[in-house]
């Protein structure tokens, strides 16, 4: 198929078609990104559609991107993307900026229970009954000029893009387009959520087997690594490798020869940082009490499994009369949080995790399942 594809390659040049973006109901967008050896997304790509033409813009060559960050944050230019969390990574680092409101034709499919987490080739098959050539996702879109069939890729994304969003769009019934910017706007804010270097050890695995003496090392680790990762625009692991964390912190080593003999420690990590890796153990080892971070809370247990199961009935039941995907009702996440409030006995209450829609068809029926499995617990 001929496409109409326009590159933009200046400032001036974004100025002129943002502006003209911004009269449009909505635009798709896509971006192509290279992140195999750095912490942060090289944008290689930004493709623009208006559900006519395609338009490229070379990142490479734009200074001024803050025409595109005030098209990102129109209110009136609905935003269409799809699986869109790394495109929103790319946005925020190239123009300061997210897109809202946010339309993410995976959800729609979810919401219009075609399936969950399809992906794009997957969806343009199903809506559309195109079938996509290959990817070029492993391309190097940082090389130039670009291949004939790297462009005729990104362009043909965003073109069948905009033609699935309008039959999704016509499909959906005001509730659940509603529910659905809704999800794009909490998307959106969990972009934005960055947990504190200081904060990462919660996340660490086993973390919540140390004692707070150790765990104050792993805390110092953590909180490193992630400043590290950061300052070097390098993936964690390329700083100091998520399975050496816990042992680092359990056996806290004091030479470099006890050191390398830590779980999958990089001999390159103890050539590196291994001087300054043990300086920091010593140190945090050292803290006085009041200074150790409180024991982090344990998973639940296995017993707790068949509750979950009955939580998760309840998305179920709702999916059902919904006719939405099951996924997309309540995450595990969610469900386990809620577990942690009151485990085992009770009494429970709902998570800040459960919000908007969800907590509002749904919260009350958790509680209720939880009162039911719970001899004189009241909801």
């Amino acid at each position: 198929m001929a496409i109409d594809i326009t590159w933009i390659r200046d400032d001036a040049s974004l100025a002129q078609h943002c502006a003209a973006w911004q009269q449009l109901p909505y635009v798709v967008l896509d971006t192509e990104f290279v992140r195999v050896d750095t912490f942060f997304p090289q944008a290689g790509l930004v493709q623009v559609g208006d559900g006519r033409a395609a338009f490229l813009i070379d990142p490479l060559l734009i200074g001024d991107w803050q025409p595109f960050a005030a098209l990102l944050e129109n209110p009136a230019v609905v935003k269409v993307l799809h699986a869109c969390s790394e495109d929103l990574e790319v946005f925020l680092r190239l123009t300061g900026a997210l897109p809202a409101p946010l339309f993410d034709t995976q959800l729609a499919a979810a919401y219009l229970n075609l399936g969950f987490s399809m992906g794009y080739s997957r969806l343009v098959q199903e809506v559309l009954g195109v079938e996509l050539p290959k990817g070029e996702t492993r391309s190097d879109w940082l090389q130039r000029p670009l291949s004939p069939t790297q462009v005729s890729y990104a362009a043909e994304d965003v073109l069948h893009l905009a033609e699935v969003y309008e039959a999704l769009l016509a499909k959906l019934s005001a509730e659940k387009l509603a529910w659905l910017l809704e999800d794009g706007d909490e998307l959106v804010a969990n972009q934005r959520r960055v947990t504190p270097a200081e904060e990462a050890y919660r996340d660490a695995k086993l973390a919540w087997k140390l004692a707070p003496a150790q765990l104050a090392v792993m805390r110092a680790l953590c909180t490193w690594r992630e400043q590290q990762a950061r300052e070097r625009d390098l993936p964690r692991n390329r700083v100091l490798r998520e399975a050496s964390l816990w042992p680092l912190a359990r056996f806290q080593p004091s030479d470099l020869v006890s050191l390398a003999r830590i779980e999958d420690m990089h001999p390159r990590t103890v050539r590196q940082d291994g001087e300054f890796i043990l300086q920091l153990v010593r140190d945090a080892a050292a803290l006085p009490k009041q200074d150790w971070p409180e024991a982090l809370p344990e998973p639940l247990p296995l017993e707790a499994s068949a509750l979950l199961k009955k939580l998760r009935s309840v998305g179920q039941r709702e999916a059902e009369r919904l006719a939405m995907a099951p996924e997309l009702m309540l995450r595990k996440k969610t469900l386990e949080a809620l577990l942690k409030t009151g485990f085992p006995n009770g009494p429970y209450h709902l998570p800040e995790s459960l919000r908007g829609w969800r907590r509002e068809r749904m919260g009350q029926a958790l509680l209720d399942t939880l009162a039911g499995a719970v001899p004189g617990e009241q909801a």
